[in-house]
């Protein structure tokens, strides 16, 4: 039945229709298959138009062929060579974990704190911004 298109061969074809799932490709007068979305280029395919129109002239890889309900499947993406990827750049390490305000400056008499829930955390923003507050209050009173 289909046994002109073996698994693995790559042949010229048609597309004949888009889906939004996937291309259907001619192969010849009597037969098609689908290119799944996931098999039009390397990358994320969003639109297929963006890639192909009806009429396109394809090369396309046979993935698959149901013998009992003569389905192909295909591939145009591993007909492409797979781009290179740029080399990663190394990121500069961080020396400590900061993200404080900065500006205030810590009591003496407060403990480094290790992991708090934010509810903790904001009760002690809370109360050192009121601490902050009252200072700045009784300078202004001078």
């Amino acid at each position: 039945m289909s046994g002109k298109y073996e698994v693995g061969s790559i042949v010229e074809g048609k597309v004949t229709g888009i889906k939004p799932f996937g291309a259907f490709v001619a192969l010849d007068d009597q037969k098609q298959g689908l290119v799944h979305i996931s098999h039009i280029a390397h990358g994320f395919v969003k639109d297929i138009n963006e890639h192909l129109s009806v009429g396109d002239e394809v090369k396309v890889k046979v993935l698959s062929v149901d013998e009992e309900t003569g389905k192909i499947s295909l591939s145009i993406r591993e007909t492409q060579p797979k781009p290179e990827r740029p080399a990663r750049q190394e990121r500069p390490k961080r020396q400590g974990q900061g993200g404080g305000g900065g500006g205030a400056k810590r009591h003496t008499n407060e403990k480094p704190q290790g992991f708090n829930t934010l509810e903790e955390k904001l009760k002690g923003w809370l109360k050192q911004s009121n601490e902050i507050q009252a200072d700045l209050n009784k300078r202004a009173k001078k």
